[in-house]
Formats: C-alpha cells, structure tokens, sequence
C-alpha cells in the first residue's frame, strides 16, 4: 500500500505538475502578458521534444530506477519553480525542454521500481492506483491554477508555489525509495539490458504511439472548440481539473476490467472508445459531443498506458526500462506529430476550416484500426498460451 501510494504521489509530480502544469497555467501567462498564443506553443513543442528525449535515454543513464526516479523528482521540482524567472520565452523554453526530459526519466524509473516492488509483494492489482496519481496530479494542477486565476495570483507566484507543491508531494516518495532496495543496487544494473528485443513487442510499441498521436489532438484542442460553441469562460477553467479527475477514476476501473479481460483486450477496447471521443467533435462540435470527448478520451488515455506498460513488461527478458522507454519514446513521437499534422492540414486549400477537423478524424481513424490489431493480437497470444509445450 505504502510503495503504491509512493509510486502515484511520483507520477502526480513529474506528470501532473511537472509536465502539465504548464496547459492551465498558459492562459494565465497570455493574461499577464509573458506569453502570446504562439509563443506558448513552442513552449509546448519544446516540453514534447524533451519527452521524447529522456524516453530514449532513461535506460542509459547510469543511475538504478530508484535513484533515476528521484533525481527526476527534484529536478522537477527545480524546473518547476524555474519558470518564475523573468527570463525570454526562449530560456522557458529550454527549461520546459529540460522539464520534459525529467517527466519521461521519472515515468520510465516508476513504471520499472514501484511496479517491480508491487510483483514482488504480489499486489499486481495496485498499480492502478499508481498510475491514478497522473490524473489525480493533473487535477490538483488544474484547480490549484483554477484557484490562483481566481484569487488574481500573478503566474510568477503561482509557479514558485507548485515548485514547492511538488516538493511537499515528492517527499514521502524519496521516503519509501530509501526503504527500498532500489537504491543499493549497483549503478552498472541499469545498464544491463536484455540483447535483443522480445518478439511480437514490435505492433504494441506502434499502437502506443498511436495513443500519443490520437490523445495529443483533443487534449490540445477541445478548448479551442469548446470556447466556439461555449459561452460561460468557468468552464474553460474546470476543463483541465475534469480530465485529470476521470483520468484518476478511470485506473481504478481498468484494473478491475484486468481482472475480467487480458490486458490486450483492455487496450482495444479502450482505444475504441478513445477513438469515438476524438472523432465526435470533428463531425458534431457542439457542447455535448466536446464534453463526451474529454470524458471518453480523458477516462481512456491512463488505461491505455496501464494496459500497454504492464503488457511490454510481461513480455520483456530481463530489465524492463529499455523495453518501457521504446513504449514512452513511441509515445512522444505520437504526440509530437499530431500537432504537427494539424498544422500541415491547416495550410491546405480551406485548411482553416477543415484542417482541425481531418487531423481528429486521422487520429480517430488511427485509433479504431490500432484497436482492431490489439484486438487480434489478444486473440493470438491466447491460442499460444494454450498450445502445450512439448516434453
């Protein structure tokens, strides 16, 4: 119970502060002048970028994933709090960039320590409160940013007090890392990967990049739809706090449905539902089809990564961080190119109409045929489970 909650309260502080902070407190930003829309977007490209960056070095930095998990951790905090100077938009960015490659190196290092320890104790079926500490991080964020708005707290204050947020959250963390055995393992173990890669890891590594290219869409731009066919500006605010709070809810509920179902089967299904919700407001963009979608795609995008970490991990030969950096490094590859795609269509004839809408309809459609893969997929690695081996 103990690791459990440690491992949540990590991934609450690298991703729900320390990664997405940044997404309610860009308004304020605008609003005080710091930032123009443009501006915030490369700020948002550069944290992306950096996320694909820490993916691809979490497995070689020479650190065990206890203690890559808490250099993470306070670096996050740092970076956190860093936002405050008044410094040019460019060195924000470079600290987002930084902010980005520390969320990855503490996802990468929780996902390997707290569900390693969990197998352990064979309390496999906690991870979903682990992974519930993203949305519940991304709600907390949201209203402490919702609540600072409201109060007229300038954004210089409110970063200072989310670094230290994130510093009061990260404690009990380094607490139980310290009980554990993670940090006396030597720091060679880390570097100690299996040769080659699993087979048929290789689809569940594309699918999860999918994850990345079709959440990124209605994640970035729901509120943009919203605000054009919503007028009350409150509920631009509680936007955020509702996605991170079914983000939460929904890992309680996926590890339940992994009780009843494989975990591939899980992954389809919820990639279904994801797809719906991101092509809902491209064909129907009013008040309610932008309220399903950030329900569907906010209580699916946390079940997709429980079901496709705990898969990759099963599957893997020996440590896992390398094999959970393939899946991350996929994953923010999705992410980067679907803004990216987006802004290609936008320049097309009309693109300003259509642009938005044909970059959720190919993340819809890219979700819906990833799920009918994983869906066979589930198919396929039963019958091998019940082939019997020969003597």
């Amino acid at each position: 119970m103990v690791v459990a909650l440690a491992g949540a309260l990590s991934l609450a502080v690298a991703m729900g502060i320390g990664r997405f902070a940044f997404t309610p407190m860009l308004p304020l930003m605008i609003g005080a002048g710091q930032l123009d829309v443009a501006s915030g977007g490369w700020l948002a490209s550069a944290n992306y970028a950096g996320y694909l960056l820490g993916a691809l070095t979490a497995s070689r930095v020479p650190l065990s994933p206890g203690r890559l998990g808490a250099a993470a951790l306070v670096l996050t905090a740092a970076l956190t709090a860093a936002m405050a100077l008044p410094v040019s938009p460019w060195l924000w960015a470079a600290l987002r960039l930084a902010a980005g490659i520390c969320s990855a190196w503490a996802f990468v290092a929780t996902s390997v320590w707290c569900l390693g320890a969990l197998a352990r104790a064979q309390r496999p079926s906690w991870s979903g409160g682990v992974y519930a500490g993203v949305g519940a991080g991304i709600a907390i964020a949201g209203l402490y940013c919702l609540a600072g708005g409201s109060a007229n707290a300038s954004p210089m204050s409110l970063w200072l007090q989310l670094g230290l947020l994130a510093l009061v959250l990260m404690a009990p963390v380094l607490w139980v890392l310290g009980k554990l055995n993670n940090l006396s393992q030597p720091a060679a173990a880390s570097v100690v990967r299996a040769a080659a890669v699993p087979p048929r890891t290789t689809g569940l590594v594309i699918c999860y990049g999918v994850l990345g290219f079709g959440y990124i869409l209605p994640a970035t731009f729901l509120p943009v739809l919203a605000r054009s066919v919503v007028e009350d500006p409150r509920l631009f605010g509680l936007a955020w706090p509702v996605f991170g709070l079914m983000a939460a809810l929904s890992t309680f509920m996926a590890a339940w449905c992994m009780r009843h179902a494989s975990r591939l089967q899980v992954w389809a299904i919820a990639h279904v539902l994801m797809g719906a919700g991101v092509l809902l407001p491209s064909l129907w963009p009013n008040g309610w089809t932008i309220a399903l979608s950030a329900l569907l795609v906010g209580g699916t995008f946390m079940v997709i990564t429980m079901a496709g970490v705990q898969e990759i991990r099963a599957r893997a030969v020996g440590d896992p961080t390398a094999l959970v950096g393939r899946m991350t490094a996929a994953f923010a590859l999705g992410q980067i190119a679907g803004p990216v795609a987006s802004s290609l269509l936008l320049h097309l004839p009309d693109g300003s109409a259509n642009g938005l809408n044909l970059a959720l309809q190919a993340g819809g459609a890219s979700l819906l045929v990833s799920a009918a893969w994983l869906w066979r997929e589930a198919h396929t690695s039963q019958r091998l489970q019940e082939v019997p081996h020969a003597p």
